[in-house]
């Protein structure tokens, strides 16, 4: 098991399909500041509230011109069911070969942990959240990255 990402780490290279079978990976993380989730799986209860939350804040992450990537196990399919089902408006990233979760160190024994990466434009972690509460997750999320000054 690949231990979790530190901060100061470059996020590892990695290619793959989004909830709509777009090409998404690395190279569309960098640039901006970027908030990479990592859930257990689609459509269950904490994992639902978190979506949630990102979908009802997304536009002022936008704003600040911080990019929102949600990451699990599940299949394009499961993604796409999830995202119709509650109008999510961010890139649900397959990991079904569950190798990107080994790759940040998040992979449990059948899924992603619940862990959140705040990186910055040039990929680097600047801060990791090992455990995830769902509820308010956001809000915390939100004041981190004024914390460390990547949004104003």
């Amino acid at each position: 098991m690949a231990e979790l990402l530190k901060v100061g780490s470059k996020i590892p290279e990695f290619e793959t399909l989004d909830q709509h079978g777009k090409s998404m990976g690395t190279k569309e993380i960098m640039g901006k500041p970027a908030v990479i989730y990592f859930y257990p799986k689609d459509d269950t209860p904490g994992c639902t509230v978190e979506a949630c939350e990102f979908r009802d804040n997304i536009s002022q992450f936008r704003e600040k011109g911080v990019n929102v990537f949600g990451i699990s196990v599940d299949d394009q399919k499961s993604h796409k069911k999830f995202e119709e089902k509650f109008n999510l408006n961010f890139p649900l990233l397959v990991d079904s070969s569950k190798k990107i979760s080994e790759q940040f160190g998040v992979l449990g024994e059948r899924s992603a942990k619940r862990v959140t990466f705040i990186v910055d434009s040039k990929g680097t972690v600047v801060y990791v959240y090992p455990k995830v509460s769902p509820k308010g997750h956001t809000e915390e999320v939100m004041n981190k990255l004024k914390e460390l000054k990547l949004v104003n």
